[in-house]
């Protein structure tokens, strides 16, 4: 009688041992990934930025994005900064966009919402946000 519980015991396990769950497992994302930069120069020091994700977790993810392509675009230019002055977020069929404008310019500008872009481009780099 014991060796008969026993092997259920065993054929039981076998059996668990054989599902596999089926998809990802609730509560988790495919990791973000950066679909590009597109960049137009709407005046000398006014530039907008449209950058592109698929798997977005939360808004600050395509802020981020949108910063490291200003971050990158400034020093490109020459520059040492930048300020933010908007950002639109929208999400078509799980494709998530950011069109962001910025102004950039040598010295540290007036306003709250400034970037260091040398600060900010390394902080991308050491993040794996791709900059312009």
């Amino acid at each position: 009688m014991r060796a008969a519980a026993s092997l259920v015991f065993v054929a039981a396990l076998i059996g668990v041992a054989g599902c596999q769950p089926e998809g990802p497992r609730p509560g988790s994302m495919p990791p973000a990934t950066y679909d590009g930069i597109e960049t137009r120069l709407l005046d000398d020091d006014l530039v907008n930025f449209r950058v592109q994700m698929t798997g977005v977790a939360t808004r600050g993810d395509l802020d981020a994005y949108a910063r490291c392509a200003a971050a990158g675009y400034t020093l490109i230019r020459g520059f040492g900064f930048a300020r933010h002055l908007r950002t639109n977020v929208y999400e078509e069929g799980g494709v998530w966009v950011a069109d962001a404008v910025y102004t950039v310019s040598p010295a540290l500008p007036r306003g709250l919402q400034t970037l260091d872009a040398e600060v900010v481009a390394a902080n991308c780099t050491e993040l794996g946000i791709p900059t312009v």
